[in-house]
Protein backbone atom coordinates (compact mmCIF):
# COMPACT_ATOMS: atom_id res chain seq x y z
CA UNK A 1 0.00 0.00 0.00
CA UNK A 2 1.50 3.48 -1.15
CA UNK A 3 2.16 6.16 1.48
CA UNK A 4 -1.22 8.84 1.78
CA UNK A 5 0.57 12.09 0.63
CA UNK A 6 -0.84 13.82 3.54
CA UNK A 7 1.92 12.29 5.65
CA UNK A 8 4.48 13.78 3.77
CA UNK A 9 6.99 10.82 3.04
CA UNK A 10 7.40 10.12 6.35
CA UNK A 11 9.21 6.45 7.70
CA UNK A 12 6.38 4.15 7.92
CA UNK A 13 8.45 2.42 10.96
CA UNK A 14 7.98 6.03 12.84
CA UNK A 15 4.34 6.37 11.92
CA UNK A 16 3.88 2.61 13.49
CA UNK A 17 5.81 3.57 16.50
CA UNK A 18 3.12 6.01 16.70
CA UNK A 19 0.08 3.64 15.96
CA UNK A 20 2.44 1.58 19.09
CA UNK A 21 3.02 4.62 21.16
CA UNK A 22 -0.78 5.46 21.04
CA UNK A 23 -1.97 2.07 22.18
CA UNK A 24 0.52 1.53 24.69
CA UNK A 25 -1.09 4.68 26.26
CA UNK A 26 -4.43 3.62 26.16
CA UNK A 27 -3.85 -0.16 27.28
CA UNK A 28 -2.13 1.09 30.60
CA UNK A 29 -5.07 3.71 31.28
CA UNK A 30 -3.00 6.85 30.46
CA UNK A 31 -4.92 7.84 27.95
CA UNK A 32 -8.57 7.05 26.88
CA UNK A 33 -11.00 8.30 24.58
CA UNK A 34 -9.14 11.63 24.92
CA UNK A 35 -5.32 12.58 24.76
CA UNK A 36 -2.35 12.23 21.78
CA UNK A 37 1.02 11.33 20.99
CA UNK A 38 2.90 12.90 18.50
CA UNK A 39 6.22 12.65 16.64
CA UNK A 40 8.64 15.87 15.24
CA UNK A 41 8.72 14.66 11.37
CA UNK A 42 12.14 12.92 10.71
CA UNK A 43 13.25 14.58 7.33
CA UNK A 44 11.91 18.40 8.14
CA UNK A 45 12.06 19.71 11.48
CA UNK A 46 9.40 22.08 10.90
CA UNK A 47 6.56 19.71 10.76
CA UNK A 48 5.28 17.08 12.91
CA UNK A 49 3.07 13.70 12.89
CA UNK A 50 -0.37 13.20 14.89
CA UNK A 51 -3.52 11.11 14.43
CA UNK A 52 -6.61 12.81 13.07
CA UNK A 53 -9.41 12.95 15.61
CA UNK A 54 -9.68 9.79 17.39
CA UNK A 55 -9.31 7.75 20.58
CA UNK A 56 -5.68 6.75 20.84
CA UNK A 57 -6.38 2.83 20.71
CA UNK A 58 -8.02 3.23 17.64
CA UNK A 59 -5.61 5.54 15.44
CA UNK A 60 -4.21 3.13 12.66
CA UNK A 61 -1.25 4.21 10.36
CA UNK A 62 -3.71 5.73 7.87
CA UNK A 63 -5.00 8.15 10.62
CA UNK A 64 -1.52 9.69 11.01
CA UNK A 65 -1.37 13.59 9.37
CA UNK A 66 1.80 15.68 8.87
CA UNK A 67 1.04 19.75 10.42
CA UNK A 68 3.26 22.62 10.16
CA UNK A 69 4.41 23.95 13.44
CA UNK A 70 1.56 26.69 13.31
CA UNK A 71 -0.58 23.01 13.23
CA UNK A 72 -2.23 23.50 10.69
CA UNK A 73 -2.23 19.85 8.13
CA UNK A 74 0.50 20.15 5.31
CA UNK A 75 -2.20 18.68 2.91
CA UNK A 76 -5.45 19.48 3.02
CA UNK A 77 -8.26 16.43 3.90
CA UNK A 78 -11.55 15.75 5.27
CA UNK A 79 -10.31 14.54 8.29
CA UNK A 80 -11.30 16.35 11.92
CA UNK A 81 -8.49 16.67 13.69
CA UNK A 82 -7.45 17.59 17.78
CA UNK A 83 -8.76 20.72 18.88
CA UNK A 84 -5.41 20.80 21.14
CA UNK A 85 -2.97 19.59 18.72
CA UNK A 86 -1.47 23.23 18.86
CA UNK A 87 -0.11 21.97 22.52
CA UNK A 88 2.53 19.79 19.78
CA UNK A 89 3.29 22.78 16.89
CA UNK A 90 4.16 25.37 19.77
CA UNK A 91 6.31 23.06 21.91
CA UNK A 92 8.42 21.99 19.02
CA UNK A 93 8.74 25.13 17.42
CA UNK A 94 9.72 26.14 20.94
CA UNK A 95 12.18 23.40 21.84
CA UNK A 96 14.65 21.72 18.62
CA UNK A 97 15.07 19.15 21.48
CA UNK A 98 12.34 17.57 21.31
CA UNK A 99 11.45 14.74 19.09
CA UNK A 100 7.66 13.20 20.53
CA UNK A 101 4.87 14.90 23.16
CA UNK A 102 2.65 13.33 24.95
CA UNK A 103 -0.65 15.05 26.48
CA UNK A 104 -2.72 12.94 28.69
CA UNK A 105 -5.27 13.38 31.23
CA UNK A 106 -4.31 10.76 33.69
CA UNK A 107 -5.90 10.31 36.82
CA UNK A 108 -2.85 10.32 39.19
CA UNK A 109 -1.51 13.46 37.76
CA UNK A 110 -4.29 15.92 37.97
CA UNK A 111 -4.43 16.34 41.94
CA UNK A 112 -0.95 17.56 41.62
CA UNK A 113 -1.84 20.20 39.25
CA UNK A 114 -4.82 21.07 40.95
CA UNK A 115 -2.74 21.99 44.07
CA UNK A 116 0.02 23.38 42.26
CA UNK A 117 2.36 20.39 44.33
CA UNK A 118 5.33 19.39 42.85
CA UNK A 119 6.25 16.30 41.30
CA UNK A 120 9.36 14.70 42.08
CA UNK A 121 11.42 11.38 41.86
CA UNK A 122 10.43 9.44 44.57
CA UNK A 123 11.79 6.49 42.78
CA UNK A 124 14.11 5.66 40.53
CA UNK A 125 12.20 4.88 37.06
CA UNK A 126 11.28 9.02 37.44
CA UNK A 127 14.57 10.17 37.68
CA UNK A 128 14.12 12.60 34.80
CA UNK A 129 11.66 14.18 37.16
CA UNK A 130 14.66 15.75 39.01
CA UNK A 131 15.35 18.10 35.76
CA UNK A 132 11.83 19.65 37.18
CA UNK A 133 8.20 19.21 36.58
CA UNK A 134 7.06 23.19 35.16
CA UNK A 135 2.58 24.10 36.38
CA UNK A 136 0.89 25.80 33.73
CA UNK A 137 -2.77 27.25 34.45
CA UNK A 138 -4.48 28.39 31.51
CA UNK A 139 -6.87 30.64 33.21
CA UNK A 140 -3.60 33.21 33.85
CA UNK A 141 -3.06 32.94 30.41
CA UNK A 142 -6.17 33.41 28.72
CA UNK A 143 -9.11 33.97 31.47
CA UNK A 144 -11.94 32.09 31.67
CA UNK A 145 -12.14 28.61 28.94
CA UNK A 146 -12.82 25.44 28.41
CA UNK A 147 -9.35 24.76 29.91
CA UNK A 148 -8.55 23.79 26.41
CA UNK A 149 -5.34 24.43 24.25
CA UNK A 150 -7.30 25.21 21.51
CA UNK A 151 -5.18 27.81 19.50
CA UNK A 152 -1.72 28.83 18.98
CA UNK A 153 -1.75 31.43 21.85
CA UNK A 154 -2.97 29.39 24.56
CA UNK A 155 0.01 26.67 23.03
CA UNK A 156 2.68 29.47 22.91
CA UNK A 157 2.07 30.58 27.01
CA UNK A 158 1.89 27.08 27.55
CA UNK A 159 5.30 25.81 25.66
CA UNK A 160 6.80 29.06 27.76
CA UNK A 161 5.41 27.50 31.20
CA UNK A 162 7.58 24.33 29.97
CA UNK A 163 10.67 25.87 29.23
CA UNK A 164 13.17 23.44 29.58
CA UNK A 165 11.55 21.13 31.46
CA UNK A 166 10.25 17.25 30.57
CA UNK A 167 7.02 18.05 31.95
CA UNK A 168 4.29 20.58 32.67
CA UNK A 169 1.16 19.73 34.82
CA UNK A 170 -1.63 21.35 33.46
CA UNK A 171 -4.08 22.88 36.50
CA UNK A 172 -7.80 21.35 35.65
CA UNK A 173 -6.69 19.67 33.22
CA UNK A 174 -3.23 17.24 33.02
CA UNK A 175 -0.17 16.80 31.53
CA UNK A 176 2.39 17.39 28.88
CA UNK A 177 5.63 15.47 28.35
CA UNK A 178 8.07 15.90 26.09
CA UNK A 179 10.63 13.23 24.99
CA UNK A 180 14.26 12.79 22.62
CA UNK A 181 11.73 9.72 20.84
CA UNK A 182 8.39 8.28 21.25
CA UNK A 183 9.98 5.64 23.08
CA UNK A 184 11.11 8.05 25.60
CA UNK A 185 8.43 10.47 26.13
CA UNK A 186 5.87 7.25 26.33
CA UNK A 187 8.39 5.87 29.33
CA UNK A 188 8.42 9.25 30.92
CA UNK A 189 4.84 9.69 30.48
CA UNK A 190 4.00 6.35 31.72
CA UNK A 191 6.19 6.48 35.33
CA UNK A 192 5.55 9.70 36.17
CA UNK A 193 1.60 8.46 36.56
CA UNK A 194 3.14 5.96 38.47
CA UNK A 195 5.59 8.49 40.76
CA UNK A 196 2.83 10.24 41.04
CA UNK A 197 0.81 7.24 42.83
CA UNK A 198 3.75 6.57 44.66
CA UNK A 199 4.42 10.14 46.13
CA UNK A 200 1.08 10.22 47.34
CA UNK A 201 0.81 7.31 49.24
CA UNK A 202 4.04 8.40 50.73
CA UNK A 203 2.89 11.67 51.54
CA UNK A 204 0.03 9.94 53.93
CA UNK A 205 3.19 8.69 55.72
CA UNK A 206 5.15 11.48 56.51
CA UNK A 207 7.45 13.96 54.65
CA UNK A 208 9.00 11.54 51.85
CA UNK A 209 13.06 11.18 50.95
CA UNK A 210 13.21 12.02 47.05
CA UNK A 211 15.63 11.02 45.03
CA UNK A 212 18.68 13.90 45.06
CA UNK A 213 19.65 15.83 42.15
CA UNK A 214 22.42 13.49 41.21
CA UNK A 215 20.12 10.09 42.35
CA UNK A 216 18.09 11.75 39.51
CA UNK A 217 20.44 12.49 37.05
CA UNK A 218 22.17 9.12 37.34
CA UNK A 219 19.02 6.88 37.29
CA UNK A 220 17.55 9.55 34.18
CA UNK A 221 20.48 8.11 32.04
CA UNK A 222 20.10 4.89 33.02
CA UNK A 223 16.34 4.73 32.17
CA UNK A 224 17.24 5.86 28.77
CA UNK A 225 19.57 3.46 28.88
CA UNK A 226 17.28 0.61 29.06
CA UNK A 227 13.59 2.57 28.13
CA UNK A 228 13.54 -0.30 25.05
CA UNK A 229 13.57 -2.94 27.51
CA UNK A 230 9.59 -1.48 28.37
CA UNK A 231 8.76 -0.79 24.98
CA UNK A 232 9.43 -4.46 24.30
CA UNK A 233 6.85 -5.71 26.74
CA UNK A 234 4.58 -2.85 25.97
CA UNK A 235 4.70 -3.65 22.31
CA UNK A 236 4.30 -7.67 23.04
CA UNK A 237 1.59 -7.00 25.70
CA UNK A 238 -0.29 -5.55 22.37
CA UNK A 239 0.83 -8.20 20.02
CA UNK A 240 -0.74 -11.16 22.32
Amino acid sequence: MSQPDYQCGADPALIQQIVDGNRILAKNKIVDAFGHLSARHPSDPNLYLVARHLAPDLVKPEDIVAFKLDSEPVVATDFRFYSERFIHGAIYRARPDVHAIVHCHAPSLIPFGAARYSLRPIFHMCGFLGYGCAHYDIKEASGATDMLVRDAVRAAALAKELGDKPMVLMRGHGATVVGKSIIQAVHRTYYATVNAQLQMDALRLGEPVYLDDDEAKLSAAANDHSSDRAWALWKNELDA
